[in-house]
């Protein structure tokens, strides 16, 4: 008998833990982001009702159309756009999430400026670096983030609060985490989000604060029949 979704998530949980108490560091300091793309509102329900409250999607327009309603029923739900966001639905995002994951490119960050400058309250940002360096991937080139992240701080005024990667699917992903909390490091930011559902305990070894963990708790992705 497979287990449930609130089994899953209290796994990964005492993981988590046990994994940052290993390494001298205080569980709390990591947490989990519950990845509920593709999954239907009633999925994510199961895991709102075990108390989980921190969750990541992928697109804005799919969670345009779950998280109102879940927000509306569940208090003090904090969620996460850890996919690429196209500049034209950077108002909506901003309306929709509580974290962007994803800043990539002047682009975004100077479409976030002129929002913010008409009123709207930016949520907080990560910046997003391309540490395997992958042409299909978006994400800054580690060559690129001290000045793009220079440009973040002084001449944009964006509140960055740390960096996300997503390291090669082929590739031992230690040295992109240890990459990522290098150039964090050296500008001061306080946030890490790394680690997925196949490697978030090395993640956690090397500094997340943040880790993203679908399938782990969800299972396979309930991805839409094509046709």
């Amino acid at each position: 008998m497979s287990a449930t979704i609130e089994e899953n998530l209290a796994a990964v949980k005492a993981r988590i833990a046990a994994e940052a108490e290993a390494f001298g560091r205080d569980p709390a300091a990591v947490r989990l982001v519950a990845v509920s793309k593709t999954h239907p509102a009633e999925t994510v329900a199961e895991a709102l009702n075990a108390g989980h409250r921190r969750f990541g999607e992928n697109r804005v327009q799919e969670a345009a159309a779950k998280w109102p309603g879940l927000r509306a029923r569940y208090p003090g739900i904090e969620l996460h756009l850890i996919g690429p966001l196209q500049s034209n639905k950077a108002r909506e995002a901003i309306a929709l999430f509580d974290a962007i994951e994803t800043l990539d490119r002047p682009k975004l960050a100077e479409t976030f400026v002129r929002l913010r400058d008409e009123g709207l309250a930016l949520p907080r940002l990560l910046v997003q670096i391309n540490t395997g360096c992958e042409p299909q991937k978006a994400g800054v080139l580690p060559s690129e983030a001290d000045a793009f992240l220079d440009r973040c701080k002084t001449e944009w005024n964006l509140p960055v609060a740390g960096l996300m990667c997503i390291p090669p699917v082929e590739q031992e992903p230690s040295p992109h985490f240890a990459l990522l909390r290098k150039i964090a490091e050296r500008h001061g930011l306080p946030e890490l989000s790394m680690g997925m559902s196949d490697d978030y305990p090395i993640a956690v070894t090397l500094g997340a604060t943040l880790v993203r963990v679908g399938s782990a708790i969800f299972g396979a992705r309930a991805y839409p029949a094509a046709g």
